[in-house]
């Protein structure tokens, strides 16, 4: 029905959070001047923690997850967009503090959405998603800090997740040397189809260091494990290197020295997607949709359905998911 949609609900009883596919009314929806037809969304790492209950993302039940989204305006009272545009969602707490893109409708405020770029389709927004913006971000950091391909090579962590894969591509097409880490060996040679010229085992950069500095190996490095893994990088990056953070998957703490900010003027940056503002955003999406190789996008996903998301969502957490999947909503 018109005024009806399919969304993949979340619910949480005393044993635990529990996930199906329910059939919901337009007036359920939250507060917004927006209303969008989703065609897309896509899974994350924060999604999969949602969908398990992990960390207490969420506070208040039922939910709709996904932080991404992309489809087109339904109802608009926004003058910025009419009925019919094309737009893409990604951050701003939806999915996590507001129901979200796993679902055929969104409402939401007009703030937080960007344009879909003309050379980007809606399937390829979700391929990139909230992934492919902080992977661009990363860039954009090291580009204003005046890192360049002949500064050294670039690092990448967890180099087969989403921000990684992405981030790898974006990096090898830019001309930087990409050595790329991974837990997952067996897949070295993707990493190397989509620019990875070096192959690091995951337990190689799994140990504190216990000496301050060691020898200089990276001008930069996207990292998005955190833990052990920053800490141990942190010794190894070349003067004036800058080290772009934007993951957590292997922990929310490290152990560091100053020496490394002190006597190589290193720079650790935050990447965060989700609060980025819109001047910022807007440009990381139009330099998406002209630098990042539509054909090595295409081969780094696999679409889904709803009704997928819940195993898919432990496979994500650990770390078993190899580059970018897409949530058709309406399949």
């Amino acid at each position: 029905m018109a005024n009806e949609f399919r969304a993949l609900l979340l619910e949480k009883s005393e044993d635990g959070v529990s996930a199906s596919i329910k059939q919901l009314k337009d007036e359920q929806l939250p507060d917004g001047d927006v209303t969008v037809s989703i065609s897309y969304s896509t899974l994350n790492y924060k999604d999969g923690m949602i969908l398990k209950g992990v960390g207490g993302l969420v506070r208040n039940y039922p939910h709709i997850p996904g932080i991404d989204f992309v489809g087109r305006v339904e109802r608009s009272e926004a003058s910025e967009y009419s009925v019919g545009d094309k737009v893409i969602l990604t951050g701003w707490r939806v999915g996590e503090a507001r129901w979200g893109g796993f679902s055929e409708k969104a409402q939401v405020q007009s703030d937080w959405l960007v344009s879909l770029p003309k050379k980007l389709t809606e399937k390829r927004a979700m391929a990139i998603g909230t992934a492919g913006l902080t992977a661009m971000l990363a860039v954009l950091e090291f580009q204003s800090n005046g890192l360049r391909p002949e500064n050294g090579p670039i690092l990448v962590t967890g180099a087969n997740g989403g921000v990684g894969s992405i981030a790898v591509s974006l990096l090898a097409g830019y001309g930087f040397e990409v050595h790329a880490s991974t837990g997952r060996l067996d897949l070295s040679d993707d990493l190397k189809s989509i620019g990875a010229s070096e192959i690091i085992a995951r337990e190689e950069l799994n140990a504190v260091p216990e000496r301050p500095l060691l020898s200089e190996h990276w001008s930069g490095v996207v990292d998005t494990v955190g833990g052990d893994t920053l800490a141990a990088v942190l010794p190894q990056i070349k003067s004036r290197g800058v080290v772009a953070a934007c993951g957590n998957a292997g922990g929310i703490k490290f152990s560091a020295t100053v020496i490394p900010f002190l006597l190589r003027g290193i720079k650790l940056i935050g990447i965060d997607s989700a609060m980025c503002p819109i001047g910022q955003r807007k440009k990381a999406w139009e330099r998406l949709s002209e630098d990042l190789s539509a054909a090595v996008l295409d081969g780094l996903t696999k679409t889904i359905s709803l009704e997928d998301l819940p195993e898919s969502a432990g496979k994500i957490l650990k770390g078993k998911i190899k580059g970018r999947m897409i949530v058709d909503v309406n399949a």
